[in-house]
């Protein structure tokens, strides 16, 4: 018995002296993933509040390098290359710094990302791109420093930041269209399926391409499927028609896919139709 009580107490003793006090971060880490086109893009950061304070011109003082955030420098990662301000940025990871002004901020992208804070002696070959952004100032306060990426298109967006009453945009472009190209021109050099005449015809409509190349690729991937017909399909092609002048193939594929998108029971692309029809209706 006293063996077992010993037991006992050498153990509570042990987990008295490893117990910690666990207390909420006053600057929590995040981590932002975002796809862009076809890059994967990754943000890792800390969020510091305002708390009462004065951030820019204040706290974190114009004209001087900031870590952008608190804690360990924050991090972006490329899954591809990029192109920020003209400057071809290679896949990676990199530490994002800034020098905020009053009115315009310094963004420097730096290849060593083990930093805590801002790096003891700046290296200025470290720096794979540079550029300058406009701050702008926002009527409400941001009480936790915010990076987020947003005004997506398949070849770009921006980083934002915002915090305080400040926020900048900071944008980047990644070769999407490129490697979009490549695929289709590799496939198509194949046995292309149903799937990768709509996906083709899909993106050259987007991306504002040859509209008569892409009717040629939207009406094959309509025969193909013509035995289980798509409503999503043929509500392609009316676009795709539309866009390449023909009217006529335009409307009367509207009306095949309202037909089958009511079968489905799809109400979102029976609006959709039914107000395309409309509009080309009218003309």
């Amino acid at each position: 018995m006293k063996k077992l009580l010993l037991l006992f107490m050498t153990c509570a003793t042990v987990y008295a002296v490893n117990a910690q006090v666990n207390t909420p971060q006053p600057s929590p880490a995040s981590k932002l993933e975002q796809k862009v086109g076809l890059t994967d893009v990754t943000i890792e950061y800390s969020r510091p509040g305002v708390k009462d304070r004065k951030i820019f011109g204040d706290l974190v003082p114009f004209g001087k390098v900031w870590r952008t955030g608190a804690n360990k420098n924050t991090i972006i990662t490329f899954s591809t290359d990029a192109t920020i301000a003209n400057h071809k940025v290679k896949a990676g990871s990199y530490a994002v710094f800034t020098e905020p002004g009053e009115s315009l901020w310094k963004v420097y992208f730096y290849a060593d990302t083990e930093n805590w804070g801002t790096p003891k002696k700046w290296d200025e070959s470290k720096v794979v791109a540079v550029t300058s952004v406009k701050a702008h100032e926002v009527p409400f306060n941001v009480e936790t420093f915010t990076l987020d990426i947003n005004s997506i298109t398949n070849g770009g967006a921006n980083i934002e930041l915002i915090w305080e009453k400040t926020y900048i945009a900071i944008p980047f472009t990644v070769p999407t269209d490129d490697a979009v190209l490549a695929s289709i021109n590799d496939v198509m050099s194949g046995t292309p399926k149903a799937s990768d005449y709509y996906a083709a015809a899909s993106y050259y409509l987007q991306e504002g391409k040859n509209p008569n190349q892409a009717m040629e690729w939207i009406d094959k991937a309509v025969d193909m499927t013509k035995e289980k017909p798509l409503f999503y399909y043929i509500r392609k092609q009316s676009l795709i028609h539309a866009k390449a002048g023909d009217t006529k193939g335009a409307i009367a594929a509207a009306r095949k896919s309202l037909e089958l998108a009511k079968i489905a029971g799809n109400d979102d692309y029976v609006k959709m139709n039914e107000d395309f029809l409309k509009e080309w209706l009218g003309k």
